[in-house]
């Protein structure tokens, strides 16, 4: 009997549960739905959710590996000759192979060259000049730099310089004074009346005065009228000029006066109607006794526009045509014709030793000085 029941029991607990879940009747609907929510939960949730929460990793990842996008850069640099000067016009080509890259731009007045939103890598620079030998610069442009190249020096070719042998004597005598027209001690002081060219070409009447122009109107000339008319003005020399500021212009007109007719007169009239080079030819070679010796002669010698040595009439008359006119503008009281002579000698033995700092000082101190090709020189 209790067995029995027992086993009435548990199929009537059966059927309980059963009726609970897929009963008869309002409930019998409700458990088929109750079911269906149950497998989405267990099953189908969790896959989706580990497959959103890979997406979102893989997104991650994929972010964290995107390497940065490389920034765009510059190159620039100078093209200049053996000598240091600047080259403008010159040709310059960069280029490689990956990524693909070719462009060119033209060197400015300074010389200088850029180019602009380069990709960064690895580049060659192709320099090409007329009269130079095409030159070839390589570097190395990382993301958003700046490179500036090192300074580009192009070597004069062999046929240009073979061209230039065809040149007339007034070509070559004027590329040589513009190399003189650079020359500056110590970067500023004018240094035109000296060549470093023993063979140099004689100057035409021209550019005798062009030179004489040149010198005269530099911006350094003027600062020293100022400097000599200051002391002047301090020791009170010519006091005929008296003091204070119409004292001081004065004397500032009378010293560039003297400065302006000398150099016209002494380098650029007389030379021109005498046939005379009013420049310095420096020796530098043999010993210091025939150097001191060199320097002191010429400053009573010159070299013809012949390329003979002869008397240097040009600055001895233009030092006393100087003297003679300075009469017309300084005061009565400091005209005097034995004045004048005295004058001329002072100006001679200035130029000695004017030449004799030329000869073994101002050379290492002389900026863009060029250099020519040893020659034998006629002797004084």
């Amino acid at each position: 009997m209790n067995s029995g029941r027992k086993g009435s029991c548990r199929k009537s607990s059966g059927r309980t549960l059963w009726r609970l879940v897929f009963g008869s009747g309002s409930l019998s609907r409700v458990g088929p739905c109750v079911l269906l929510l149950c497998v989405l939960v267990v099953f189908i949730f969790p896959a989706a959710a580990q497959s959103q929460q890979s997406r979102n990793v893989t997104g991650e990842a994929a972010q964290e590996q995107a390497p940065a996008q490389p920034l765009a850069g510059t190159v620039s640099g100078t093209v200049v000759d053996q000598m240091g000067a600047v080259i403008p016009g010159a040709r310059v080509t960069i280029s490689r192979k990956v990524p693909p890259l070719s462009q060119e731009a033209m060197s400015d007045s300074d010389g200088q060259f850029s180019f602009a939103g380069i990709t960064p890598g690895q580049f060659l620079l192709t320099i090409a000049s007329p009269g130079f030998t095409t030159q070839t610069s390589s570097g190395t442009l990382h993301s958003g730099e700046d490179y500036v190249a090192p300074p580009v020096a192009l070597v004069v070719a062999t046929a240009a310089t073979e061209v230039k042998v065809s040149l007339t004597p007034i070509q070559v005598a004027e590329a040589e004074i513009k190399d003189e027209e650079r020359q500056r001690v110590l970067g500023v002081i004018p240094n035109f009346y000296v060549t470093y060219n023993p063979a140099a070409v004689p100057l035409h009447p021209k550019q005798k005065f062009e030179l004489a122009w040149k010198a005269t109107i530099d911006p350094i000339n003027f600062g020293l009228t100022g400097a000599i008319a200051g002391v002047q003005q301090a020791v009170n020399a010519f006091s005929g000029y008296g003091q204070g500021s119409q004292g001081y212009a004065k004397r500032y007109g009378a010293s560039y006066a003297d400065s302006a007719i000398s150099t016209f007169v002494g380098s650029a009239i007389l030379p021109s109607l005498l046939k005379q080079d009013p420049r310095y030819f420096y020796k530098g070679t043999g010993g210091r006794r025939s150097r001191f010796f060199y320097a002191i002669a010429n400053a009573v010698i010159c070299k013809g526009d012949n390329g003979h040595w002869q008397t240097n009439y040009s600055a001895m008359l233009g030092s006393l045509a100087a003297g003679g006119l300075s009469n017309l503008y300084y005061p009565e009281t400091d005209r005097d014709a034995t004045v004048t002579f005295e004058n001329t000698l002072i100006s001679i033995g200035s130029l000695a030793a004017t030449n004799l700092l030329q000869e073994f000082v101002m050379r290492k101190f002389t900026h863009n000085a060029p250099t020519y090709t040893a020659a034998t020189q006629a002797k004084p």
